[in-house]
């Protein structure tokens, strides 16, 4: 059997957010592995999207600064691609809560705008949309698998799932090949690190590279899982293999072991060699849509797949560190 990397050579590939963390990540793996490859990004700059990201390997791939949301753009632009990797989004749940209609915008509208744009032209199209854990909500019990039910706790959680759903529509009814990755937090080099909208873990690097202090709410007390995005990537460039006969099937991304926020900053904080940490109450507003303890149960991803993360923590983090040690300038 050949390795599912076969299949990208010579291939036609697309990556919305391709400019961004993990989408620059994927594309500079598909153009290893001898893709020609689309990257779609907005740029807009509290995003996340970084011509810095693509540096390396920009003239071997071609680039539309578009926005998801010019559904005549990305229509022109969708003409021959075989594959098309959804990593454009807006992911800061906060963000959601403040200005919920440009996250319904992104999220959620321009998600059914592609999936229009790919049926009307282009149904033979595989497609691989990046969700996250967040659908899930507070779990009800742990590991949360894929049959747990969704009941989000923020405006952000609720346009992923209604963009996953449209997704998985459109696969049952117009046969577009489509399979849904649930991330949990991914973590490496490239991520957005001047604000806080990917997550905590670029926040607390950030500052403990800075000799600051990171703030743990609650004593730290939560348990967390997260992939290093090398491993991300390949759970992705799996599922664009296989969206042909695995088609409409939903999957979680996770890694063993968890671990606590205070276990996280207690090794970042040995890794980097300076910062501290101290205990805060709560903010009530970030307090009213945690998730509290999160695990996932990814063995569907690793029965059907054969994806297991194989980058631990500790490994991951130095990597990362030593990454924005070289190159911090262009990330903060």
């Amino acid at each position: 059997m050949s390795d599912h990397r076969d299949w990208y050579q010579g291939r036609n590939v697309m990556v919305t957010g391709g400019m961004g963390f993990i989408g620059s990540n994927l594309a500079e793996a598909l153009v290893k592995l001898g893709a020609n490859v689309t990257i779609v990004d907005s740029l807009i700059p509290i995003y996340g999207g970084n011509e810095f990201n693509i540096s390396a390997f920009q003239d071997q791939v071609r680039v539309s600064i578009t926005d998801i949301r010019d559904r005549f753009g990305l229509a022109h632009l969708l003409k021959g691609q075989e594959c098309v990797f959804n990593l454009a989004g807006q992911v800061s749940h906060l963000d959601s809560m403040t200005d919920p209609q440009t996250d319904l915008d992104i999220n959620c509208s321009a998600q059914l705008g592609l999936m229009e744009a790919l049926r009307a032209a282009h149904p033979d199209t595989r497609v691989v949309y990046a969700s996250t854990r967040q659908v899930y909500g507070r779990p009800q019990y742990l590991p949360v698998d894929e049959r747990h039910p969704v009941h989000p706790t923020d405006v952000n959680g609720i346009n992923k799932h209604a963009g996953e759903q449209y997704h998985l529509l459109y696969s049952q009814v117009y046969e577009i090949p489509t399979v849904v990755l649930r991330l949990t937090n991914t973590y490496g080099p490239r991520q957005l690190m001047h604000n806080s909208k990917q997550g905590f873990i670029p926040v607390f690097i950030r500052t403990a590279m800075e000799d600051r202090t990171i703030t743990l709410f609650g004593g730290g007390g939560q348990i967390r899982e997260a992939n290093y995005v090398t491993d991300v990537v390949d759970a992705f460039l799996r599922a664009g293999a296989r969206a042909d006969d695995l088609s409409g099937r939903t999957f979680n991304l996770g890694a063993r072991p968890s671990f606590s926020l205070l276990h996280f900053t207690e090794l970042l904080l040995e890794i980097v060699g300076k910062g501290s940490m101290a205990d805060a109450e709560w903010p009530a507003e970030k307090a009213k849509i945690d998730i509290g303890d999160f695990e996932s149960d990814y063995s569907r991803i690793v029965a059907e797949l054969g994806w297991t993360p194989s980058v631990g923590l500790e490994e991951g983090l130095a990597q990362t560190v030593a990454f924005y040690s070289d190159h911090g300038d262009e990330y903060w």
